[in-house]
């Protein structure tokens, strides 16, 4: 991996600007950056009609559209309680972004999916992701992105293998 320098070569004054962030831990690095996403991500959703979009609801809608997941996966990675996640399901499914059906191969178990609200708000959800996406391979490089999506990997696994 190319160190400090070699960044701050590749994105001149960019890198200078963000000077005084190198300085910041890696928890609050990441707390800013999130914001970085749904700012964008919230102001999309609105201008596309979905200003009802509850707290987490983009997450969830995004990950049944990106991977197809079960909810219960979904889930588990955004980190909420099974109530607040019971919650915010309700939530979507009453405002009309997921429906929710018993699965045909086990009655005891409840199957979401994507209505046609849901998957028009995940598109505009991609769509402001991809541009903040773009935005920061132009400032810092594709390979600089490549790299952060390995240490975030990395970072990722190693708390799931401590059992976080």
């Amino acid at each position: 991996m190319t160190g400090e320098r070699g960044w701050r070569e590749q994105v001149g004054e960019a890198g200078e600007a963000g000077e005084g962030r190198a300085e910041l831990t890696i928890p609050a690095l990441l707390r800013a950056a999130r914001r970085t996403y749904a700012v964008p991500t919230v102001r999309a959703l609105v201008e596309a009609g979905f200003d009802d979009m509850p707290r987490d609801g983009s997450y969830v809608i995004s990950g049944i559209a990106r991977t197809g997941a079960p909810l219960g996966e979904i889930i588990t990675a955004l980190g909420a309680s099974k109530q607040a996640a019971g919650q915010l399901v309700d939530t979507l499914v009453v405002r009309g972004y997921l429906d929710r059906a018993f699965d045909p191969d086990d009655r005891r178990r409840l199957t979401v999916s994507l209505t046609a609200r849901g998957q028009a708000a995940a598109l505009a959800i991609r769509s402001a992701v991809e541009h903040v996406d773009a935005t920061l391979v132009a400032r810092v490089g594709p390979e600089f992105v490549l790299h952060t999506r390995a240490t975030l990997a990395a970072l990722i696994e190693d708390g799931e293998e401590e059992g976080s």
